[in-house]
């Protein structure tokens, strides 16, 4: 099993980001300088990918825009000798091979997935959340894809949430097959405290077999009368093998508020001309709450 294709669902309306998104794709939204989808699509490079589909919807056309060249923009920082910023610039369209379509309708993941079967054609295929942002030594995305490999078998990422927000993830029930890899024999979606698996969720990477699409063609609307991800993957961990796989690394969800702005304050940290200012600037503030 070689994985070299990524899909990244990007059509969501974002009204947990609203007013910003109303003409702003949520996942242009900038963690400091760089706007999320970014970072996704260099995770996926660094993890050996080669072509990424993104799934848009008619409002996201800043998309597309962002991961082609501007020629006006270019020539005028060659004019004034910004070299430095033309190459910032021109790096989005050269990282990958980058393609699009459109999610015609909003009916939820599975459906979204769903339209990336002509890309993915008959090979395994990763999937990135466009929320789902992580940090991480090694990309998190890569270790998915080397148990993938390893097991010949389907990958979800995953990690322990706390009872409190179990319910807004996917639940997966698991037994431990090696360090941080565990077999996955069912999952639900959504579930009531009582009805969990385990505190394992499912959080933002996957990597799957081509036999995914049929079974997301067979999956009736689920919970929030949408077409579900996690009901197509629960009868494909019954018909072949996937692990899940307790990754390395921080997760935000940048779909929300709090996690947006977590991840801000955790990239800007790190950012070469902003990180001690910032260091110095919520060491002074703090004084004065």
């Amino acid at each position: 099993m070689k994985v070299k294709k990524a899909v990244i669902p990007a059509a969501g309306l974002g009204t947990r980001m609203l007013p910003a998104t109303k003409s702003i794709p949520k996942e242009m939204l900038p963690l400091v300088d760089t706007p999320v989808l970014q970072y996704l699509v260099e995770e996926a490079v660094a993890s050996g990918i080669e072509d990424i589909l993104i799934i848009t919807n008619r409002s996201k056309y800043a998309i597309d825009d962002y991961f082609d060249y501007n020629p006006d923009l270019e020539a005028r920082l060659r004019e004034t000798g910004k070299t430095k910023e033309l190459g910032i610039v021109r790096h989005p369209a050269e990282m990958a091979n980058i393609f699009y379509v459109r999610q015609k309708e909003t009916k939820g993941l599975g459906h979204a997935i769903g339209k990336a079967r002509q890309f993915v054609g008959n090979e395994p295929f990763a999937v990135m959340l466009g929320d789902d942002i992580m940090m991480s030594e090694k990309p998190v995305l890569k270790q998915l894809i080397d148990a993938a490999e390893k097991y010949n078998a389907s990958a979800i990422g995953t990690q322990i949430v706390s009872d409190n927000v179990i319910s807004k993830y996917s639940s997966l029930k698991v037994s431990p097959l090696e360090d941080r890899i565990m077999k996955v024999s069912d999952m639900n979606e959504k579930p009531k405290l009582d009805e969990k698996f385990s505190n394992y969720a499912i959080l933002g990477r996957y990597v799957l077999t081509p036999a995914v699409f049929d079974l997301i063609d067979k999956t009736e609307p689920g919970y929030g009368g949408e077409i579900q991800l996690t009901d197509a993957l629960r009868e494909l961990c019954k018909m072949e093998d996937m692990v899940a796989v307790d990754f390395d690394g921080k997760r935000y969800d940048t779909g929300n508020i709090k996690g947006y702005l977590e991840a801000t304050i955790d990239f800007a940290l790190k950012h070469e001309e902003a990180g001690q200012w910032l260091r110095e600037f919520i060491k002074e503030k703090a004084k004065t709450l």
